[in-house]
């Protein structure tokens, strides 16, 4: 499954086309992208989660989706959708490479994975990103996430802030 999304109020000297595309979470691109994004969390907060922890049947179809983001056949981004319950998904291993931040890709990534957790019948999405990531909070702010208390047992309150985001029929 391939998807090519566009971003029409974005100026056409920065329109990126990605394709996006449904991947196993043990794929060698996914691989590379969640070790550069755990890379990444090192060096901003000294810790991180390995991303090798997280069961890869968390993203297997239905209860879950895993996407890729490509520009010019280099994956440069990624994330994970998988269902807490019957009416809660989460958002994990959201990642878009340095070079391609700024263009949109994120927010590709993160539409399509709220559909997935809509047709699953979702009608709440958490996720949880460090405070350090202001990119990440500003697109999670202006895609309409909220503020909530951790979900996540034993997070610190000082790095870890947690988000929520009503779906229905509305949502994208």
């Amino acid at each position: 499954m391939t998807f090519v999304p566009t971003a029409p109020d974005a100026p056409a000297e920065i329109r990126l086309t990605p394709s996006v595309t449904a991947a196993p979470y043990d794929h060698p691109d996914a691989r590379r992208l969640t070790q550069a994004l755990r890379a990444e969390q090192l060096g901003l907060y000294g810790f991180a989660d390995d991303p090798d922890t997280t069961p890869e049947a968390d993203f297997d179809p239905p209860r879950g989706l895993f996407l890729i983001a490509h520009l010019a056949q280099e994956a440069v981004g990624c994330g994970g959708v998988r269902l807490l319950d019957e009416h809660t998904a989460e958002i994990k291993r959201m990642y878009v490479s340095g070079e391609a931040r700024g263009h949109g890709i994120g927010q590709y990534l993160l539409e399509h994975l709220e559909r997935h957790a809509v047709s699953r019948g979702v009608t709440r999405i958490m996720l949880e990103t460090g405070r350090r990531n202001t990119a990440a909070l500003a697109l999670y702010r202006r895609t309409g996430y909220l503020p909530c208390p951790s979900y996540v047992a034993g997070r610190d309150h000082r790095v870890n802030r947690a988000m929520i985001k009503p779906l229905g029929s509305s949502s994208p």
